[in-house]
C-alpha cells in the first residue's frame, strides 16, 4: 500500500456503489479495533475505500468505529480523506439532490470519539474541514459541470432515529444547514489523527418539520440511487487532484 495518500469514506448509497469496483481487501489492527478497507484504482489514481456502514449497510451510525478508521488510515500513510454523507436539509431551497461541500459542523452526537482519553491534547478546529480537500471537491465538481453549494454547516446527531421537529428548529436557530449522523464524529477522529478531512453531502430529504412529511430510510436510499453517480463523479475527480499533491 505504499504511496496511497487518499482515502474515501463511502456513506449511505455510496459505500455500496464503490464496493462494486473495489479490489483487494486491507485489514489494519489498531489500538481501537480493526480497520477494514479496500483498494480503489481509477486510472493512475489510487485510493483506500472504507465503507462506513460495512457491506450490506449493517453498522448503525452510533456504532461506527471512527477512531479505528482514522488510526488505520494513519498507519497506512493516508494524508487526505474524502467522505460522502446523506443528509437532511434544514434549508427549503436546498432540496433533494443538492450537493454541498461542507464548511463547518456542530458535533452534537455526544459520542466519545477522541483518541486523547489519557492525555491532554487540544486540537485546533478553526478550519473544521480541510481546505485542500474542499478545494479538490469544488474543482472536481466544476470540471464535471456539477452544481454544488460551496459551504454549509453540518449538524451531527446521534441517530439512528430521525430528529424531532423541535430538534431541527433548534439546529436551525444555532446555524445548522444540514443534519446527518456521522460526518461530525468522523471529522473529529480524522483531525485528531492528523488527516485532512472533507465531506461532500448529498441532500436526500427535507429534515423533520421542514416539509411536514414523515421521514423514511427508503426515501434516503431512493434519492441516493438518483444522485449517487453524480457524487461518485465529484469524489473521483477530487481523488485524482489530491493524489500526489503533497
Amino acid at each position: 500500500m505504499s504511496g496511497v495518500q487518499v482515502a474515501l469514506v463511502g456513506g449511505t448509497g455510496i459505500g455500496e456503489r464503490l464496493l462494486q469496483c473495489a479490489q483487494e481487501a486491507v485489514h489494519v489492527p489498531t489500538s481501537f479495533g480493526l480497520m477494514q478497507a479496500r483498494v480503489l484504482r481509477w486510472g493512475a489514481a489510487e485510493a483506500l475505500l472504507v465503507a462506513r456502514h460495512g457491506g450490506g449497510h449493517r453498522v448503525p451510525p452510533h456504532s461506527v468505529n471512527y477512531r479505528a478508521m482514522a488510526e488505520g488510515l494513519v498507519r497506512l500513510g493516508v494524508r487526505h480523506c474524502l467522505a460522502s454523507a446523506a443528509v437532511g436539509s434544514l434549508r427549503p431551497e436546498w432540496g433533494p439532490g443538492t450537493l454541498v461541500v461542507c464548511s463547518d459542523f456542530l458535533e452534537l452526537s455526544g459520542r466519545a470519539v477522541s483518541r486523547f482519553e489519557r492525555s491532554v491534547a487540544h486540537t485546533d478546529f478553526s478550519r473544521p474541514f480541510d481546505p485542500k480537500g474542499r478545494a479538490a471537491l469544488l474543482e472536481s465538481a466544476a470540471a464535471a459541470g456539477e452544481e454544488v453549494q460551496d459551504g454549509g454547516v453540518y449538524v451531527c446527531a446521534n441517530g439512528p432515529r430521525y430528529e424531532t421537529p423541535a430538534e431541527i428548529a433548534q439546529y436551525r436557530r444555532i446555524g445548522g444547514d444540514l443534519v446527518g449522523m456521522t460526518a461530525g464524529s468522523e471529522a473529529v477522529a480524522m483531525r485528531e489523527a492528523g488527516i485532512g478531512y472533507a465531506c461532500l453531502a448529498v441532500v436526500t430529504n427535507a429534515a423533520s418539520g421542514v416539509a411536514g412529511a414523515p421521514l423514511s430510510h427508503d426515501e434516503v436510499v431512493q434519492e441516493m440511487e438518483r444522485s449517487g453517480e453524480r457524487a461518485v463523479t465529484v469524489l473521483k475527480g477530487a481523488v485524482e487532484r489530491l493524489s500526489g499533491s503533497d
